[in-house]
C-alpha cells in the first residue's frame, strides 16, 4: 500500500505548523519519497535529532506503508 505525498506533507505540517515542506515523488510509485522540512523547531538541534523529530511526525509510517524518504532538514535563514 502506497502513501500519497499529501498525507506526508499533512503529518510534518501538522507536527511543524511553521515548516515549509517540498514532498518529491522520486519513483512514481507512492513509496519512494524525498522531502526537504524547513523549521525553526530544528534551531539548535543536531542533523540526527532533526530527522528524528521529522520521523516521529511521520507517526511509525516509515518502513510500513512509507518505504523510503529521503529527508533533509534545514533551519529558517
Amino acid at each position: 500500500m502506497a502513501m500519497a505525498a499529501a498525507e506526508i506533507e499533512a503529518l510534518i505540517r501538522a507536527a511543524f505548523p511553521d515548516a515549509d515542506v517540498q514532498i518529491q515523488d522520486l519513483a512514481g510509485d507512492g513509496d519512494h519519497y524525498a522531502a526537504r522540512v524547513t523549521s525553526a523547531a530544528f534551531v539548535g538541534k543536531s542533523r540526527v535529532q532533526q530527522h528524528k523529530l521529522v520521523y516521529e511526525a511521520l507517526g511509525g509510517k516509515m518502513g510500513g506503508v512509507l518505504h523510503a524518504l529521503q529527508l533533509t532538514t534545514s533551519v529558517p535563514n
